[in-house]
C-alpha cells in the first residue's frame, strides 16, 4: 500500500451513526470529506481502492437492523459477514449476541476499517481478505447487504448461496432492489424505509428488503 490505511481513514472519515442503525457508530466519509470528492484516477494514484467501506450501503443498513431487532437470529451462533465492507452488519451481529462474527472482504482496506469501527462499537471481530465464494465457512449464518449489483458478481453467488442453504446454513440478504436480486431464489423476511445519500443513490430513502436464501 502507498498509503497507511488507518491513517488515511482517520483523516478521511468521521464517526457517524448510519441513519437507520443509530447504535453503531462507524468511520464514514460524507459530502464534508476530500475522500467522497476524489476521481478513481486519483484513488488509484494513492493505492486505494474503491472505498466501499467508507458508506453504510442501503442493503447493509436494513440488515444490520433486522439482525438488531431479531436477535434470535444470531444470538449464541457463528456468523459470517460477507463482503463486509466498513464490518456494520458483523458489529451487529455481535451486539445481537453473536458468539462469533467473521467480516470478510477481499478488500485489504477493509481489513483496517472493521478494525477501527469494531473497536468504536466494543466488539471483537475476526476478519479475512480470502475468497471465500465456493467454500463452506465455518458458521451458521451467513449475512451479506448489498452484493446484486454486478451481474457476473451474482452468477458466482446464487450457486453458493444455494449450496449454503442446502446444508443448513442461514443465507440472510439485505438488498434494496439492486439490478441483478435473484428474487425467484429469495424469500422475504422484513422490509425498511432506509434514508441514504442522495449523491450514491437514485433517491433519500430505498425501499430495503432482507430476504432469506432459498435451497432450491
Amino acid at each position: 500500500m502507498k498509503t497507511d490505511p488507518e491513517s488515511f481513514i482517520r483523516a478521511n472519515t468521521s464517526l457517524m451513526a448510519p441513519p437507520h442503525v443509530p447504535e453503531i457508530r462507524l468511520h464514514l466519509a460524507s459530502e464534508a470529506h476530500d475522500l467522497w470528492l476524489k476521481t478513481e484516477e486519483e484513488l488509484e494514484e494513492i493505492g486505494l481502492p474503491p472505498p466501499f467501506w467508507a458508506f453504510a450501503w442501503a442493503g447493509g443498513q436494513g440488515l444490520a437492523r433486522y439482525i438488531l431487532d431479531h436477535p434470535d437470529e444470531v444470538a449464541g451462533k457463528r456468523v459470517l459477514d460477507f463482503a463486509s465492507g466498513s464490518g456494520l452488519v458483523a458489529i451487529a451481529a455481535k451486539l445481537a449476541g453473536a458468539s462469533h462474527a467473521l467480516a470478510a472482504d477481499i478488500d485489504p482496506w477493509a481489513e483496517t476499517a472493521i478494525r477501527l469501527n469494531a473497536v468504536e462499537n466494543g466488539v471483537t471481530l475476526d476478519f479475512t481478505g480470502d475468497d471465500l465464494i465456493g467454500r463452506t465457512p465455518n458458521a451458521d449464518v451467513i449475512l451479506a447487504g448489498d452484493v446484486f449489483y454486478d451481474r457476473d458478481f451474482t452468477d458466482r453467488l446464487i450457486p453458493w448461496f444455494r449450496q449454503l442453504a442446502r446444508e443448513g446454513h442461514l443465507v440472510l440478504v439485505g438488498d434494496p432492489g439492486r439490478a441483478y436480486l435473484p428474487k425467484d431464489h429469495l424469500e422475504a423476511r422484513a422490509t425498511y424505509q432506509v434514508p441514504v445519500t442522495r449523491a450514491l443513490e437514485d433517491s433519500e430513502v430505498k425501499k430495503t428488503t432482507v430476504w432469506r436464501f432459498l435451497a432450491g
